[in-house]
């Protein structure tokens, strides 16, 4: 089940990382051409932000219940905050992107309630690719490949 449900994780990140960057595509399009902010820009940053909360939630499913790094890692969590790589996946893979997840869905609120079109490109630019960085940077990528 492990095996099934992580590769369901990393075949989603897939799409999230292709949602995201055409968030910022989109915003920086906006931006550069004082373009108005339309229903096709608010979908791409809702169904970035849903696919973030569905990453989260196969995430926590590993996390708390699948994972046998983080069931080591709960075993003896002094020893696991002293190996990098199981403190990568014990702490800061799940923190950081929890931080990203909120970062996506204040980009979703902010942009309910800006009325300028620019403000909600700069919010959209901003937010999606502070979550992406974010994303990016805790990555356990040795697990990857």
């Amino acid at each position: 089940m492990y095996s099934i449900v992580s590769t369901v994780h990393i075949v989603l990140f897939v799409l999230v990382f292709i949602l995201g960057i055409n968030v910022i595509a989109r915003a920086l399009r906006g931006r550069s051409n004082n373009a108005l902010f339309t229903e096709s820009d608010r979908k791409a940053g809702l169904f970035f932000m849903i696919s973030l909360h569905t990453q989260l939630l196969i995430g926590l499913a590993l996390y708390f219940f699948l994972s046998p790094i983080t069931a080591a890692a709960f075993t003896d969590f002094g020893a696991a905050m002293k190996d990098p790589a199981t403190r990568l996946i014990a702490v800061e893979h799940i923190s950081v992107n929890i931080i990203a997840v909120v970062l996506a869905t204040v980009n979703n609120a902010k942009n309910k309630k800006a009325i300028a079109d620019a403000a909600k490109h700069k919010n959209a630019l901003i937010f999606t690719l502070a979550a992406l960085v974010l994303i990016l940077s805790r990555i356990p990528w040795k697990l990857l490949f």
